[in-house]
């Protein structure tokens, strides 16, 4: 059996970016030295957006029983469900697309459990097309979560010098801070705490922001909301010798924590937690859901559908997403 852990790469949806820098990161040979990377999608996109970017490489299609393990630098493996037009438009929301992105990653989530894959990378989906696809879901996370019967699961923003995780994510800042309760925190704080201690980091310190400006400030911002909602579990993950402290003013806790004074910090929504990633760049983040039984990992871009077919992608957060996938997971 082969140490190399088996990566299923999902295409997503192929009328964004997703087939241009799956091509373009499989060009890395150290990527085939360190695993053995099989693309769940469209042969027939995969070859298209290697001619765009002037790769000379060889597609070659395989079903679900072949043996993943045989892969080699020069060559793409593609589990290769056909089930895209040869001319799908670029940049254009579309439910063929939506629902092929949603069956590319359903295909890989089931190989994943079956115990052909170790983990799951993930190019982007664009939600308006895969909600035009007859699949009512916010994003990945949420098909994840559900395919795989995972009620507790969180998204972890990573990058060199910052990692997020989060309380609430895809939904409106309102819907946001009526759905933070103290045990969802204190879920989202122990999912932190437990990741990075199975990474080898030993009694992580994590930071977890407020919710109101200067952290409510005693009840100066705000209706209570720390008081009620993120002092409880706080305390209460305290108690259990978790290493937290909060709630702190998001204005100064990411500074703190990419100054190194925090290992990971717990963001209230969605804003609040990735635009500070984002703007340390979007080459280097990567997203990772925590808290499934398989490991999921993916680009923190969405399908770019600006410059889709043009042949200037950018396939470095894509790099980022297939290491961590690598690092983190189980080997044979």
């Amino acid at each position: 059996m082969s140490k190399k852990p088996i990566i299923g790469i999902t295409m997503g949806d192929a009328a964004g970016v997703g087939p241009e820098i799956i091509v373009k990161s499989l060009q890395s040979e150290e990527l085939y030295e360190q695993a053995h990377p099989i693309v769940i999608g469209d042969a027939k996109m995969l070859k298209r957006a290697a001619n765009l970017l002037d790769i000379n490489t060889t597609i070659r299609s395989i079903g679900t029983d072949a043996d993943f393990t045989e892969t080699a630098f020069g060559e793409i493996v593609c589990v290769n469900l056909d089930i895209l037009p040869a001319d799908l438009p670029f940049g254009v929301v579309s439910a063929e697309a939506g629902h092929a992105a949603f069956e590319f990653l359903k295909t890989a989530i089931e190989l994943a459990n079956e115990g052909k894959i170790q983990a799951i990378c993930t190019a982007p989906l664009n939600k308006e097309a895969l909600h035009k696809g007859g699949h009512i879901y916010p994003g990945h996370t949420e098909i994840l979560a559900e395919l795989t019967g995972t009620k507790d699961f969180s998204m972890m923003l990573s990058s060199p010098k910052l990692k997020v995780i989060h309380v609430t994510t895809h939904i409106g800042l309102l819907d946001a801070i009526k759905t933070i309760e103290p045990e969802r925190v204190h879920k989202v704080i122990e999912l932190a705490h437990d990741t990075l201690s199975k990474s080898g980091i030993q009694g992580p310190k994590i930071g977890v922001c407020g919710i109101n400006p200067h952290a409510g400030e005693n009840g100066l911002f705000g209706y209570g909301e720390e008081e009620e909602k993120i002092i409880p579990a706080v305390e209460r993950s305290q108690k259990e010798g978790i290493n937290v402290e909060g709630p702190l003013p998001a204005d100064t806790l990411f500074f703190r924590a990419q100054r190194g004074d925090f290992d990971i910090v717990v963001a209230m929504y969605h804003d609040q937690g990735h635009g500070p990633i984002k703007v340390l760049g979007l080459e280097s983040g990567v997203n990772i859901t925590v808290g499934l039984p398989i490991i999921r990992t993916s680009v923190d871009h969405g399908t770019a559908f600006d410059i889709a077919g043009k042949g200037i992608v950018d396939d470095r957060s894509m790099l980022e997403a297939l290491r961590q996938a690598i690092e983190l997971a189980p080997k044979q």
